[in-house]
């Protein structure tokens, strides 16, 4: 089978791609190991969505076929440091209809999954997996490991922070172990969390509160692996009374409804995000800390910017030529290089215990939180990317 533009991974980031594409010239297909499934209950898995990612969901028909029963805006956020420093973020103070919106990963999965499957310029290739793959001058092959052989003239790596494709690729990728786990799970909360989110820098690591419909919240706990390993073996009760304690009860007294879950987290940079015939997207490109929220919303405005240059091409230009590609790293550049070293970079600063840099880290909370000029175009950087 031959394509124009061959997909590796329908996850959120490479089904959006293939979704945003639908009214192009070009002929796709994605390839995926598995179709997606709905958990029962809550999904653990949990992200917070920017209003720049609302609009381009909605202009792909995905964010209004959403169960808008499920998703939780958010309209306040409190920031506590760990010793006595606190900053604060409104919508209204910012001019803004919410700062973000928190939905279920598989709410969102399943809906791009079932777009695709319709899209008239789409082949979904599933249950497939990978085995070889082969950089041509005039394009590019991958085998399957049913025999299939697929060719395209530009192939998009949407295959996770483990990428197959990126290490097929001879594409290095650096790194960093945080020695932390992402620990998550949901709750239902004895007080209402009125569409607030809340985060507290600790000493032992960063905890988040995310809400969710009907009084319920997300958590996210970046701990070191000893402490995610605690809290994951932990009793439901046992776990419900540690982490409302690490939260100063703010929501009260919490029941557990969904078993928690770890996963390591790590900063991964990549030597090259393009080679010839090659783009990497999502995961695949970069992974940050969950500190700030933004991996996926990275990984959807790759998806954007790359479906943009793609579908405004001439008919008679090579989608994967290295021009064409390179212009998609450079527009990707800025944003994901200053997330990376935020997150990093904040990661840093609370982790030490010494007296003298606590004192430093939370003084710089309470004066940001003092200056609204300043709170509220980083707030604005955070969610549309301009000041």
């Amino acid at each position: 089978m031959k394509f124009d533009v061959l997909v590796v991974g329908a996850g959120l980031a490479g089904a959006a791609l293939a979704a945003a594409l639908r009214g192009s010239r070009l002929k796709l297909g994605v390839v995926e190991t598995r179709a997606p499934a709905r958990p029962a209950g809550w999904d653990p898995r949990i992200y917070a969505i920017s209003a720049a990612n609302v609009d381009f969901l909605s202009s792909i028909g995905i964010w209004q076929h959403l169960d808008s029963t499920r998703i939780t805006p958010i309209y306040d956020m409190e920031i506590h440091g760990d010793a006595g420093g606190r900053l604060d973020f409104s919508a209204y103070d910012c001019g803004l209809r919410e700062l973000a919106w928190i939905v279920e990963s598989s709410l969102m999965q399943i809906e791009l999954w079932e777009t695709i499957k319709r899209q008239h310029n789409v082949t979904l290739i599933s249950p497939a997996e990978p085995t070889a793959l082969s950089m041509g001058a005039d394009a590019a092959s991958l085998t399957l490991a049913d025999g299939r052989r697929l060719e395209a003239r530009l192939i998009v790596a949407a295959d996770g922070r483990d990428s197959w494709v990126r290490q097929a690729a001879g594409i290095g990728a650096r790194n960093t172990p945080y020695d932390e786990k992402g620990v998550v799970a949901n709750f239902r909360c004895a007080k209402p969390h009125r569409d607030t989110a809340f985060q507290w820098f600790r000493n032992d690591g960063v905890l988040a509160y995310l809400p969710l419909p009907e009084q319920h919240m997300s958590m996210v706990w970046s701990a070191p692996d000893a402490l995610a390993d605690e809290l994951v073996g932990l009793p439901p009760q046992a776990l419900c009374a540690r982490v409302a304690e690490a939260g100063d009860f703010r929501l009260g007294e919490l029941e557990l409804v969904t078993p928690a879950a770890a996963f390591p987290l790590r900063l991964m940079r990549v030597d090259d995000v393009v080679q010839p015939r090659l783009a990497l997207i999502g995961d695949a490109a970069h992974a940050i800390h969950p500190l700030s929220g933004h991996g996926i919303n990275l990984g959807y405005q790759d998806a954007q910017v790359l479906a943009g240059l793609l579908a405004g091409l001439d008919p008679w230009r090579d989608p994967g030529e290295l021009p064409v590609l390179r212009a998609y790293a450079r527009a990707r550049a800025e944003e994901t290089a200053l997330l990376q070293y935020t997150t990093h970079g904040l990661n840093r600063l609370f982790k030490p215990t010494h007296p003298l840099l606590s004192g430093i880290r939370n003084l710089g909370l309470n004066l940001t939180n003092t200056l609204p000029v300043v709170r509220n175009a980083l707030v604005r950087y955070a969610i549309a990317g301009r000041f």
